[in-house]
């Protein structure tokens, strides 16, 4: 049994805090990973004040998690003690379905095991996550990850960086698309990164005329404001995908109209309330909305690998962890550029 300290939600109203726990015994094929930094995403606010669907208490957050492995079970052959390793939004999957079977367990058809608030199969054992010193994990689950990069500008990779990475591979996105990034938060700063480097032209969509600088340092090729008549105009049918990242309550018609005939909407955010999808806008010109989420293993390995090999990390604030309060109510008002990640060095202390 491995002793750790963490923070977590008791509740859905109050404050994150103290908590300590024990990690398990390492079963065979788990490896043990003293945690370095664990990037904050919206997931962790929304599931730690209940509002995505039931919680369990205490929650743990993080599932944007970098450490090395200190430990590793008797019949572990994917990692040593001393690599680094990363883990990132769920931990299990059925592994007999066919999604698991083709390496995308993130759509694993009995569900996966989420990194937190979630059991360990076949117990009723919670998982925590990783704002936490330590995790256990099952080598299949874990991911190597290079010490070319700034660590803790990989850990939000290991959701930011994945949600954005897969849809624009199963799109083939590359050279002759235009791509438009809706919103620049956590997950727009990465799609705008990674359509730029797949050789796409980028635009970003944006409410905040301040932004466009930074757009353009990311990577963007032209920048419009959405609440400018004219300019929603001046790109109406111009786009062959657009990346929709907001998670607050919108509707799609005004930008499913900027898509070409044939042109996909690809919905990453998640707003509380169901957004509006007018049928004309869609039968008009043969447009489709599309949803994805994460990727699974085999896939965020390559994206991580991807991301060495071209110099990509996410952009981070990194913070203590008795900061965490303050960071989501940041978060709420898109104060930070463009993710906050934990320097858990400060919760070890």
């Amino acid at each position: 049994m491995t002793k750790v300290n963490a923070y977590a939600a008791y509740d859905a109203k109050t404050a994150l805090k103290p908590f300590d726990f024990e990690r398990g015994e390492l079963n065979p094929h788990h490896i043990q990973i003293d945690i370095l930094f664990s990037g904050v995403c919206h997931s962790d606010l929304h599931t730690a004040r209940a509002e995505w669907g039931p919680t369990i208490y205490p929650l743990v957050p993080g599932h944007e998690i970098v450490g090395r492995v200190v430990s590793i079970g008797s019949h572990v052959t994917k990692f040593k003690v001393g690599d680094l390793a990363g883990v990132g939004c769920f931990v299990d999957s059925c592994r007999e379905c066919q999604s698991c079977k083709e390496g995308e367990e993130q759509y694993c058809e009995n569900g996966m095991t989420g990194t937190y608030n979630s059991y360990e199969r076949g117990t009723e054992k919670p998982t925590y996550g990783g704002y936490s010193t330590s995790i256990n994990v099952d080598e299949s689950y874990a991911v190597h990850v290079s010490d070319k990069l700034p660590l803790e500008g990989v850990a939000p990779l290991l959701c930011a960086g994945i949600t954005t990475y897969s849809p624009l591979r199963h799109l083939n996105v590359g050279k002759g698309h235009k791509v438009a990034v809706l919103g620049l938060g956590g997950l727009g700063h990465m799609a705008v990164k990674f359509a730029a480097s797949f050789g796409a032209e980028v635009t970003m969509l944006s409410t905040s005329p301040s932004k466009q600088a930074d757009a353009e340092k990311l990577g963007a090729h032209h920048f419009v404001l959405i609440t400018d008549p004219a300019q929603l105009e001046a790109v109406k049918g111009s786009f062959d995908f657009i990346i929709n990242t907001i998670s607050a309550q919108h509707e799609y018609g005004t930008y499913l109209n900027l898509l070409r005939k044939n042109g996909t909407m690809v919905v990453v955010g998640i707003p509380e309330t169901p957004s509006v999808a007018p049928a004309f806008a869609l039968i008009g010109k043969r447009r489709s909305i599309m949803g994805s989420m994460i990727g699974g293993i085999k896939e965020t390995q390559e994206m991580l690998d991807y991301c060495a090999e071209h110099n990509i990390v996410s952009d981070v604030e990194i913070i203590d962890m008795n900061y965490i309060n303050e960071a989501y109510e940041r978060m709420l008002k898109s104060d930070v550029k463009y993710r906050f990640v934990i320097d858990i060095a400060s919760l070890k202390n």
